[in-house]
């Protein structure tokens, strides 16, 4: 059965109560493995390592020994974690199965690959017993929401955290101003705009000795099967804000538009550099979502809440968290946090005090917010919510030119993939 909103409640309502945690003293070692070893995965190691005084990061792995070798030497040269660090050359893994040794050594799991792998991962982790922190998003399809929907429902029933990288949830400024709007500050919401405005993107080229997949996965961000496109790669955050806003309540429908003007080289992959989507919910309120990858441009990354009674805006620029209406300016002054390192702290927290956070739900259905999106941009049509939760599309499996009902392929340095085409709208469809 196709997992829904009603089946993970209904499974969170009846979940068993947390069990006193393993390591309430604080005395017991939590060992840290890092899956995935760029830029983000490095951070969320040293916060994690950071987050608790007695924890420890004991394994590694990458598809690349390059950046995981990489990713070590530049924690090992921060001085408050350095001696934290307890990673032998044998718990050193590179490759697509790599992810196996590392679970199997770790309390602790850091999620931080192309979303591509999100699926995969937290399920074998959540099977192993392990708590998680999982970087946003969690899929790049609607499979792979399904997926990580069932895992969180498992997670909740062996009483194991699983922490979102969906950091402005846990920023203190964002979360005191979105309390004030659900609390009635602006009244009824009407409209919403979630920004994502920036000057371009990174690429690489492809060099001569790289396979299909080496080329694919050094360049992951600029293909959709592996990053989700941009729209949900990136623009999830403030997709996720404006959910947050609407208390959970997720669009009834999406319509929109998008494409290539400005990074139109092959090293661009087949993801977009544009979108802007109208998305419906039941109630009439509109969410209007724009985005753009262009350089030499300006950038805004927010998103502003059109009320009955006033306005506000939520961005992570200086004086960006502000609600006015006629009655009175209010602006955020209160205190100020690391967000990143707060998601640990509340993580090893929650697994110290035996009081398991699941940030499931809300991880989940973001990401799909935001597939759902770009379904409406690549095929220009108007697409449901229940059309994008059900979608049976494989974006791995188009990528190799296979059909939706073959069976999954292994992962392989050597499978031959496709350059995917630029979705055209009214010629790409629905699946």
């Amino acid at each position: 059965m196709t997992p829904s909103r009603r089946t993970f409640l209904a499974a969170s309502a009846v979940a068993a109560a947390a069990a006193p945690s393993l390591y309430a003293a604080g005395n017991d070692v939590l060992k840290v493995g890092l899956i995935g070893c760029g830029g983000r995965g490095t951070g969320a190691a040293g916060q994690a390592l950071q987050a608790d005084k007695n924890v420890k990061l004991v394994a590694m792995a990458d598809a690349f020994e390059d950046r995981l070798d990489e990713s070590l030497d530049n924690l090992l040269k921060k001085k408050e974690i350095a001696a934290k660090i307890d990673v032998k050359p044998d718990a050193k893994f590179v490759g697509f199965n790599a992810y196996k040794e590392v679970i199997e050594r770790c309390d602790v799991v850091l999620l931080a690959t192309p979303p591509q792998f999100r699926p995969l991962h937290l399920k074998a982790a959540v099977e192993a017993g392990k708590h998680i922190f999982a970087e946003k998003p969690v899929a790049v399809d609607a499979p792979g929401v399904r997926s990580v929907l069932q895992s969180c429902q498992f997670a909740k029933k062996k009483n194991l955290s699983v922490v979102s990288g969906l950091c402005l949830r846990y920023d203190f400024g964002f979360k005191e101003t979105v309390k004030r709007i659900q609390d009635g500050a602006i009244g009824d919401v009407v409209t919403l705009f979630a920004n994502d405005y920036r000057r371009g993107r990174w690429e690489k080229r492809r060099e001569k000795e790289w396979s299909d997949m080496t080329y694919h996965m050094r360049n992951w961000y600029n293909f959709t099967w592996l990053s989700g496109d941009f729209n949900v790669e990136q623009h999830v955050h403030y997709l996720d804000v404006c959910a947050w806003v609407m208390k959970g309540e997720y669009p009834k429908k999406a319509i929109g538009m998008g494409g290539r003007s400005v990074l139109t080289g092959k090293e661009y992959g087949n993801i977009y550099d544009h979108f802007s989507i109208v998305y419906e919910y039941p109630n009439g309120a509109r969410l209007v979502s724009n985005t753009r990858q262009h350089p030499q441009t300006d950038t805004d990354m927010s998103a502003r809440i059109f009320g009955t009674k006033g306005q506000s805006l939520l961005s992570e620029r200086t004086n960006g968290l502000t609600i006015r209406t006629k009655e009175s300016n209010w602006g955020y002054d209160g205190p100020v946090n690391q967000m990143y390192q707060t998601e640990h702290d509340e993580l090893f927290a929650s697994i110290r005090g035996g009081k398991p956070i699941n940030n499931g739900e809300y991880m989940c259905y973001s990401t799909l917010l935001a597939i759902m999106g770009r379904m409406a941009a690549y095929t220009g049509q108007e697409i449901t919510w229940k059309m994008a939760l059900e979608s049976k599309e494989d974006l791995f499996k188009a990528a190799l030119g296979a059909k939706n009902g073959d069976p999954m392929p292994n992962y392989d340095w050597d499978t031959k993939l496709i350059h995917p085409p630029v979705a055209v709208a009214g010629i790409a469809k629905y699946v």
